[in-house]
């Protein structure tokens, strides 16, 4: 729950071919304790627990699409996205992304300011800085049909070897509403860490007019693989990932909702080509739903094409997509 996400009336945006990019966790420079041994890093946060795994899983798309990627200069890039979709309503969108001076890391500089809008005001906006060494704030704004859907601020601080993390997500004062998610993350050892968190949800329409869910969660990270798994009131989410070889992964989920009574297992593969320049990402879950995506570089022209299909056998459901991407 380290998002929080508000449903809207208007028509969502459609998924990007590629996902937004994820600003990298700043890694502490390795310490030595006293005997010699490693000393445990920063975990990261909550919401990356399940992070390799899910980037493992493709994000599948409808229709076809058209995206432009401009860079006007080292901080600053545009993008033109059109989208044909039986499913939601053919549309462009247009997208910026700055990025500051202010170096944190070598792969890592603040602060960062992105979104996206389309002709008829629908915006997404993003923006994250780095308020000190150890302080990251993030506010997100979502707006739809000219009105406010839903606004979220994080504040992420990092010590040594833990994160905490506070969201507070939509709070309205004069109707009395709201959403706010703690999170705690300590590295026990140099490959174990256990968090814990607890959301808290009030409003008119919230049963009883409040209500507080709490969960545990931990994460093994190995050379090769990493288990980890979140258990609370809400339900069960269970997630392996595999590294095979250099260009073969694995992921396997499981999330289970104690209050709906049902349990999906999904699993997913990632292959690269590295001479073909291709990625194919495929997944297979217990509703007997299987969908697959490839990305191909036209090298060395700065073209992918990326195809997409889903089928779902029992609901005799089909989806196919097609993408070309320049820059």
């Amino acid at each position: 729950m380290g998002n929080i996400h508000a449903s809207s009336p208007g028509a969502a945006p459609p998924p990007p071919l590629h996902p937004p990019p994820t600003l990298l966790t700043p890694t502490p420079e390795e310490k030595k304790s006293e005997n010699g041994e490693a000393a445990t890093d920063n975990p990261g946060t909550m919401e990356d627990l399940h992070k390799k795994c899910k980037d493992v899983f493709p994000v599948m798309f409808e229709g076809g699409k058209f995206m432009l990627n401009k860079g006007l200069s080292n901080h600053f890039q545009v993008s033109h996205t059109i989208n044909f979709s039986t499913l939601q309503p053919p549309g462009y969108r247009f997208g910026a992304t700055f990025v500051g001076t202010q170096q944190v890391s070598p792969s890592e500089a603040y602060p960062v300011m992105l979104g996206d809008i389309d002709p008829s005001g629908n915006l997404n906006a993003n923006i994250i800085h780095q308020v000190s060494p150890h302080l990251r704030a993030k506010f997100v704004a979502q707006i739809q049909q000219s009105k406010w859907q839903a606004t979220q601020l994080t504040m992420d601080w990092r010590g040594s070897d833990f994160t905490s993390s506070l969201t507070l997500g939509s709070i309205d004062i004069i109707n009395g509403s709201g959403v706010a998610v703690m999170h705690y993350l300590q590295q026990v050892t140099k490959k174990l860490a256990l968090g814990t968190e607890l959301a808290y949800q009030y409003g008119s329409q919230v049963p009883g007019g409040h209500i507080a869910v709490h969960s545990i969660a931990g994460r093994y990270t190995s050379d090769n693989f990493t288990a980890s798994g979140t258990l609370g009131g809400a339900g069960i989410h269970l997630c392996y990932f595999q590294k095979a070889t250099e260009q073969l992964q694995f992921g396997v989920e499981l999330e289970t909702s104690l209050r709906m009574q049902e349990s999906v297992a999904s699993m997913a593969y990632q292959l690269e080509i590295p001479k073909a320049n291709t990625v194919f990402r495929g997944t297979l879950d217990s509703n007997w739903t299987v969908g697959a995506v490839m990305e191909k570089k036209l090298m060395p022209l700065p073209f992918t094409l990326a195809l997409s299909a889903m089928i779902n056998h029992p609901k005799n459901q089909f989806k196919l997509g097609c993408g070309f991407i320049i820059g």
